[in-house]
């Protein structure tokens, strides 16, 4: 059941990749989240007319707490990042379907960018054993490294687009040797850029390992009722990636729309 109400801020830094990591008291949100992989819709100030989808990071029911990172690329995001501590937020949520996870199953988490923050939530929520593949564009831009280390008994390997740390280039070539490596994992989990979800899903097919990709759209609504987030997915229909996703099957989607 998702719910709409006041948020109050507790906790609001910024991190040394720029991003911003915020805590908020939830309100009772938290306790209607059944899956990580699911977002909140901030309103964003009275000067925009749509709310900003924000994918959750982290949460506890028990202490009523959610954690969202987020980047300030646009006019919402900035005006977001400029709040205070004791501010209060209109925020819709939780939103969406997330990620399928057995609770002892093996799963390989894949991040890529600003889709790495949703992947700490499947760490910390969801199977017993798990390992991460992370990707950034720099050493400069990595985030939240020490708590996917705290959370993923497997490990975390890297790869930067620049090979300032760790493997140089796109994380689907670490995908391939940690399912070629270790045998039994019971899907791959990622959240990225389209491209890297793509060849994460070519990776996965080839391997014959499940995958699940939680889809970056603009968002309208948030609630199915515009068609604004719509992809296509193999059967040539089109989905909601925010009532319908936005987590589903590789399989599912068509990577050539």
């Amino acid at each position: 059941m998702r719910v709409e109400t006041q948020c109050k801020i507790l906790e609001l830094t910024q991190l040394s990749s720029g991003g911003w990591s915020m805590t908020l008291e939830s309100k009772g949100i938290a306790a209607q989240i059944s899956a990580p992989g699911q977002f909140l819709h901030i309103k964003c100030g009275d000067s925009q007319l749509l709310r900003r989808p924000i994918s959750i990071c982290n949460w506890s029911a028990q202490r009523d707490l959610i954690r969202i990172v987020f980047e300030a690329r646009g006019e919402g995001t900035r005006w977001l990042s400029q709040r205070q501590v004791g501010d209060s937020l209109d925020v819709l949520g939780p939103l969406g379907n997330g990620f399928s996870m057995k609770p002892d199953g093996k799963y390989l988490l894949v991040g890529g960018g600003i889709g790495v923050p949703p992947m700490l939530g499947c760490a910390v929520h969801g199977g017993s054993v798990c390992a991460a593949v992370l990707g950034f564009r720099s050493a400069q831009n990595t985030m939240l490294l020490e708590e996917f280390g705290q959370a993923c008994p497997g490990g975390v390997r890297l790869a930067t687009d620049n090979g300032s740390l760790g493997h140089h280039g796109f994380v689907d070539a670490l995908v391939r040797q940690e399912l070629s490596e270790h045998a039994g994992c019971d899907g791959v989990l990622a959240c990225g850029p389209k491209p890297m979800l793509k060849s994460v899903a070519a990776v996965c097919a080839e391997k014959g390992v499940p995958c699940q990709v939680s889809m970056e759209e603009r968002m309208g609504c948030g609630v199915g009722a515009c068609l604004v987030c719509a992809c296509k997915n193999t059967q040539g229909h089109y989905m909601h990636v925010c009532k319908d996703g936005p987590v589903f099957s590789a399989q599912e989607v068509d990577w050539n729309d």
